[in-house]
This record gives structure tokens, sequence and C-alpha cells, in this order.
């Protein structure tokens, strides 16, 4: 028998019982689709976190306090106070890979304008840190380094401050307009483009930002900075200059060879793959979940197949009796079985296309579906076929013509 004919007969045996048929594609069709759905979803959620990452900056650094124990009680990173500005004036002198560089002292703020209010937060930088964090101006223009040296009461304000505080259709330009931050006027000078969301779910649009020491001196006096960034001058260097920062803070600290550092270093990098990281776990283990429903539908194929060689036995005895040879027979039920798998494997595919495509239009959730994930697919749907169906298919071949010929 040839392989048309084959196909032929093993398209035609299946449609004979079209719904327990489709009942054993079943399993088949939901593995593969949620297969491609979790990996739509992961691929589509690391492209998002990639992508939220990136407007924290490009080869930032952070330098923050460590975490310290307090009466016993572990607190969290940044919770001290061991960074002040002399450490950036080491850095400065000794870290030649540093491209940008800007103290931070942030603080929680009520800010009035007339009769509006609003709770933000209020960062004291330096001019720098626009292009550490890839702050663009979108209207007016960023603070200098003179107005830091002349402790000038000028800021730049986010979208969000400019929709609470002002109006939310933009008919009041901010620009030049005085505002009280935690009762001190500040003069606006720009609008900052909007970045939306980071990582974390923070809006990067609800902040002030003012020369640090307008903050320091006219607000805070603390002597001690929350924390200092940087940026490298390559992402090449970014080791290069996470050393010689370490190396400065240190020889200003004073910290001994052997002693532990009072602050930790972190980058937008070491953020990425922890994110990325956590997001690949668990597109792992969901698609650990849709293969338990690739392998019960193999066996459900299996099944089905088993019974199939029962119910047709003297069919395949009449086969064997007028010439149909060991091969034939085989070839016969393991082509239903293959024939079956990739059916399923079809419909799984279009299924699982069809529902990522629904779960960005219906929750604005990205998804990326990948060709490969739609090859492998296919693939492991071919080999459930042959590997669940040669059994079941031997059995078939192996039936002695004159037994099967009697069978009732």
């Amino acid at each position: 028998m040839n392989a048309y004919n084959l196909i032929l007969s093993a398209l035609k045996a299946l449609r004979k019982n079209g719904f327990r048929t489709f009942l054993t594609m079943l399993g088949i069709i939901i593995g593969v689709a949620a297969v491609i759905v979790m990996q739509s979803i992961g691929a589509g959620t690391e492209k998002s976190v990639s992508e939220r990452i990136s407007t924290l900056g490009a080869n930032m650094i952070m330098v923050v306090p460590a975490a310290v124990n307090t009466n016993g009680v572990r607190m969290s990173a940044g919770a001290s106070l061991t960074l002040t500005y002399p450490d950036v004036t080491m850095i400065k002198h000794y870290s030649p890979s540093v491209k940008y560089l800007s103290p931070m002292i942030r603080s929680v703020a009520s800010v009035v304008y007339q009769h509006n209010n609003w709770k933000t937060t209020l960062t004291g930088v330096a001019p720098e840190y626009l292009s550490i964090r890839d702050f663009n101006v979108a209207k007016g223009i960023p603070f200098t380094n003179d107005d830091v040296k002349k402790l000038n009461k000028v800021c730049l304000i986010g979208r969000t401050i400019q929709l609470n505080l002002f109006d939310t259709i933009g008919s009041i330009n901010p620009i030049g307009k005085t505002i009280n931050i935690n009762s001190v006027p500040f003069t606006v000078i720009g609008i900052l483009e909007p970045k939306g969301q980071n990582a974390y779910g923070q809006d990067q649009d609800d902040l002030i930002i003012a020369p640090y020491s307008s903050v320091k001196e006219r607000m805070t006096g603390s002597i001690y900075l929350t924390m200092i960034f940087a940026s490298s001058k390559s992402a090449d260097e970014i080791n290069s200059a996470i050393d010689q920062i370490s190396y400065a803070v240190r020889l200003n600290h004073r910290i001994p060879a052997e002693g532990t550092d009072d602050f930790t270093i972190t980058t937008t990098a070491e953020i990425a793959s922890t994110i990325s990281g956590v997001a690949k776990t668990i597109s792992v283990l969901l698609a650990c979940v849709a293969a338990i429903s690739l392998l019960i539908g193999g066996i459900g194929i299996m099944n089905i197949m088993f019974v199939s060689v029962t119910e047709r036995t003297r069919e395949i005895g009449t086969r064997l009796a007028i010439g149909a040879t060991f091969i034939d027979v085989l070839m016969q039920f393991l082509l239903e079985a293959v024939v079956l798998s990739l059916a399923a494997g079809i419909i799984g595919i279009v299924l699982g296309i069809a529902i990522s495509r629904l779960i960005t239009i219906l929750f604005q959730w990205e998804t990326i579906i990948s060709p490969t994930s739609i090859v492998i697919s296919f693939l492991v749907c071919t080999f459930i076929g042959v590997f669940f169906g040669f059994y079941p298919a031997r059995k078939a071949a192996r039936l002695n013509p004159i037994e099967a010929l009697r069978y009732e």
C-alpha cells in the first residue's frame, strides 16, 4: 500500500468515529495552545520589563547605604545614613570610567499652587542626573551648575505634577509659575517628558527635580545623601566604573581591606537580570504545566489506538490474510496516530495564536508569538504521534491472521 492510500485509510478510520477522535485530540489541542500562549506571554513580559528598565537610564549605577542591624532588626538597604558629599568628590577624583555623576537627596513633599495641592517626591540632584536617567525637558529649560552654586530655587516637574497641580487640559503654562514645596517657593523652569511607570510599577512622572544644594540648604539641612547616581562612559566600562566607585567610597569612609562595605552598588543590568530571571522562571513553570497537557494528550492517543486495534481485529486479520505485510499494518496504524496528533497540533497552534492576540486586545498585555515555539510545537506533536502510536501499531501488526479472523 502506497503512502497516499495509507493517508486516505487513516483519515477514513479517524472520521468513522469523529466525536471520539475529537475528544482524543483535545488534550493535544489544549497542550499546544497553552505552550504557545505561555511562551508569548513570557516573551511579551520580558520585552515589557526590558523597556521599562531602559527608562531608568543606560549604564546607570546607584550607590546606596548598606543594610544595617538596629536593635537586632535588619533594616533594608538605604535605611541608614552613610553617604555624604565628600563621597561624590572622591568618586570624581578616582573614577575615570564614570561619565556622569550626581548626588541625590530625596524627600516627601507637599506642593501647593493657588488652591491646588499634591503630595509627591522631591528629588535634589545635579544637572547630570538628567543625562544619567535619560530625562528630557519637553518644555522650558533644565537647571544648570550655576543654579547649584547659587542655590537658586528652581525646579523641573513631571507630567503627573502638571496635571494635578495646574490643570488637566493644559490651558495653564506652568513655566515661570511659583509653587510652594513644603512652604518654600520654587519657580518652575521646565516640564519633563513623560516616562510612564518603571519596572516596579512606580509613576516616574510624579516627581519634582531641583538643585541638590537648594534642597539641602533651604529645606532638609542634612549632610547625608539618599544615594549617589552615576553612569559609565560605555557598557564595556561599567564594571571598571563600579570598582572605581567602590574604591573611592571605601577610601573616603576609611574602611580597612578586610572591612565590610557600608554601602551597596547596583546597576540597571542587575535589576534587569533579576526581574527577567523571575519572568523566565514563571514562563518555565507555566510551560511545564502545558507540557503535562501534551503528555496526557499523548496517553489519550495511545489509549484510543489500542481501542481501535481491538475494534478492528477482524479487519487487520483480513488484510494480513490477503497479503498485507507487517510493515503495511504497522504504518497504517502509526500513520493514524501521527495524523491524529498533527491535526490536533495544527488546531492547537491556531487556537494559541488566537488566544494570544485576544489577550493583547482585551487586557492590553503585550504578547510576542515566536515562530520557534510554533515549529517546536509542530515537531512535538509529530513525536507524540510516533511515540505513543508505535506500540499499538506494533501490536496490530503482530496479530496472528488466523486468530484475528476468528475474533468476535
